[in-house]
């Protein structure tokens, strides 16, 4: 828990025995934490060095705990600068790029990353540098692009990443198909379900998409696509692929299941003609007696009904599928 601050698991298990100690020699200290004499000397030194502890003054070969928080007060301290100073170079970096990048050449929109620890990382590094959304088609094929990475995918969400996914139903035949999918479901995640998506693609924040190139025989290698024209092209086809798909929901017992199309029923009516007519969510509960959030809620099932991402397209829909008449 300490590493953030520059401790590592020996150093972190020495300073634990020695605050709950108070102050010992480090003969106690390694038989409190399990460590040999030898780690246990060495780590009390760095905690020194750290101001973490300190050599007693009135009994020579006896270490004392630093206050943790005092000490561990001003390590946090120093790291939250160090981070500040890092995120200014990262700003500044940043403006560089974006300067040498106004009008970059044909060559530099299409990056080729070969190997499978490369692509594996270029993967990571597309998930953990989205600011607001990342789109993926996850196939049944195995390959080293897989679906998103767990751990990447509960980072970017606790930055308030939203994530929308489309799988192959193959996918959720697989060992660990339907566990990851009940926990991408658990954190909020939009997911749906095709028999077939034409290939694994993943784009992040409409600025940077990745897509594998490679056959199973071949070394690994993924085509990562920066703001182009063939960007857009990967876009749209998530788009409609995702346009064409079915919703998966987490049941009431934690079951994945598949949404089925139905007909939207007669307060899904009212609440989509008042809508039409120009009414706020507000005004239509206050006419129906309905609740705010139930009128939210029945208009985002009726946008999965229909398929669609904006209401917008869901009132094209409805006039289209015949819900509703000019």
């Amino acid at each position: 828990m300490l590493g953030a601050i520059g401790l590592d698991e020996v150093q972190e298990s020495a300073y634990r025995a020695l605050v709950s100690l108070g102050a010992a020699e480090v003969a106690d200290l390694a038989a409190r934490s399990g460590l040999g004499e030898g780690d246990t000397e060495r780590a009390v030194r760095r905690l020194e060095q750290q101001g973490l502890a300190a050599r007693s003054s009135t009994r020579p070969g006896r270490w004392v705990a630093a206050p943790p928080g005092v000490a561990l007060g001003a390590l946090l301290t120093q790291q939250r600068h160090e981070l500040e100073q890092a995120e200014l170079a990262a700003v500044v970096l940043a403006e560089e790029y974006r300067a040498q990048a106004t009008e970059p050449s044909a060559h530099d929109l299409v990056e080729v990353v070969t190997g499978a620890s490369a692509v594996a990382q270029r993967f990571l590094q597309l998930q953990l540098g989205a600011s607001h959304e990342v789109c993926a088609l996850v196939t049944g094929r195995p390959t080293v692009v897989t679906g998103p990475d767990n751990d990447a995918e509960e980072r970017a969400a606790q930055r308030g990443v939203r994530y929308r996914v489309v799988v192959e139903r193959d996918v959720l035949a697989l060992p660990d198909g339907l566990p990851e999918t009940s926990a991408a479901l658990g954190r909020d995640e939009q997911i749906r379900i095709v028999d077939r998506v034409p290939t694994k693609l993943v784009v992040a924040d409409g600025q940077l998409a990745m897509v594998p190139l490679t056959s199973r025989t071949s070394e690994p290698a993924a085509l990562v696509v920066h703001a182009s024209g063939l960007l857009e092209c990967l876009a749209g086809l998530f788009e409609a692929v995702w346009e064409q798909a079915l919703p998966l929901r987490l049941g009431e017992d934690g079951a994945v299941t598949e949404a089925t199309p139905s007909a939207p029923d007669g307060t899904d009516l009212e609440i989509l003609s008042l809508l039409l007519a120009g009414l706020t969510d507000a005004s239509v509960a206050k006419q129906l007696d309905l609740g705010l959030r139930t009128v939210q809620r029945r208009v985002k099932g009726l946008m999965e009904l229909a398929g669609v991402t904006t209401r917008l397209q869901l009132g094209w829909h409805a006039y289209e599928l015949g819900w509703v008449s000019r």
